[in-house]
């Protein structure tokens, strides 16, 4: 008995027709049933009844139907997990991340030279860029994980894990005048603003809030990361945008925070695609850097 007969019988079966099934089988009729006929001739008993034109199962045949499909079923099983493992050998990820959450405190280097250390057969590709274009690699197979900024929840076609959700707030220099500990989006939109590029997650979050709210936000400087932002406000080149930090570090770079209302709530987010499966290397991966990053949550709690 081989594999393959067991295979002929069971399309046989469904198709309940010789000439169907051997179309679905791409074979020429006469070797399927030669086929057939082998296999009930090993197992001594006729599976398929043949007298009328619609081929029908004989009480063996029905029997042996389950039987047969579990045995397909199983060999499938084996060969996914012979190329599950193959893959994870010879495999290659394809990581993005937005520009400066890569840093001391999301030791993205540190996760990727222990997947290496394990894994040195796979290939690992890093792309820094902005969320919305990782957002859009993502969703077109580009890249198998992202670590990307969003303003509200992605779309279904995204499986994501959220790293941190935190009020965006306003950083200025450390002895500007004029500000309280509160500033509104009006009050806001008043002075050159300082804040990351078009297509970040900060940003995008920026301009729909103020579209909401009939207002257009006055960008005068433009960085890709929130380091660069600080600088500049802390040399009173404007009011910088920027992810929370705390009171103690702001005042080392020479700004304080300022909340703003409405409150604008930011998000990072680890993103994978919800419609393909990842392979087997980016699996083992993901794994290593959601545990990265939920250790990385508890420490700043």
């Amino acid at each position: 008995m081989e594999l393959r007969q067991l295979r002929y019988f069971v399309t046989v079966a469904e198709e309940a027709n010789f000439t169907r099934a051997a179309a679905r089988l791409h074979l020429a009729q006469p070797g399927l049933s030669a086929q057939i006929k082998q296999l009930e001739h090993e197992l001594g008993q006729p599976l398929l009844d043949r007298s009328s034109r619609s081929v029908t199962l004989t009480p063996v045949g029905a029997a042996v139907l389950p039987l047969a499909r579990a045995a397909l079923e199983q060999v499938e099983r084996i060969t996914h997990t012979v190329d599950e493992f193959t893959g994870l050998l010879r495999g290659h990820v394809r990581v993005g991340v937005i520009s400066g959450a890569a840093g001391e405190e999301i030791d993205l280097a540190r996760v990727l030279a222990d997947f290496h250390e394990d894994h040195p057969q796979i290939g690992i590709s890093l792309t820094e860029n902005t969320s919305e274009s990782m957002y859009a690699a993502v969703r077109r197979g580009d890249l198998d994980i992202g670590l990307l900024s969003i303003a509200g929840d992605p779309d279904d076609d995204l499986r994501f894990e959220i790293v941190y959700d935190s009020p965006i707030v306003a950083a200025v220099a450390v002895d500007a005048e004029g500000f309280g500990e509160r500033i509104t989006l009006p009050e806001l939109c008043v002075h050159p603003l300082i804040c990351l590029p078009a297509g970040t997650g900060l940003r995008g979050l920026l301009e729909s809030s103020c579209a909401a709210a009939g207002l257009s936000p006055n960008v005068a400087f433009e960085a890709a990361a929130p380091p660069l932002l600080i600088r500049l406000a802390a040399y009173r080149l404007g009011v910088a945008i920027i992810p929370p930090i705390a009171p103690e570090e702001a005042a080392r770079l020479g700004v304080r925070t300022v909340a703003i209302d409405p409150v604008m709530h930011g998000r990072l987010i680890l993103a994978w695609s919800a419609a393909r499966p990842l392979s087997p290397a980016a699996k083992v991966l993901l794994g290593q850097l959601r545990i990265a990053l939920k250790s990385w949550k508890a420490a700043i709690r």
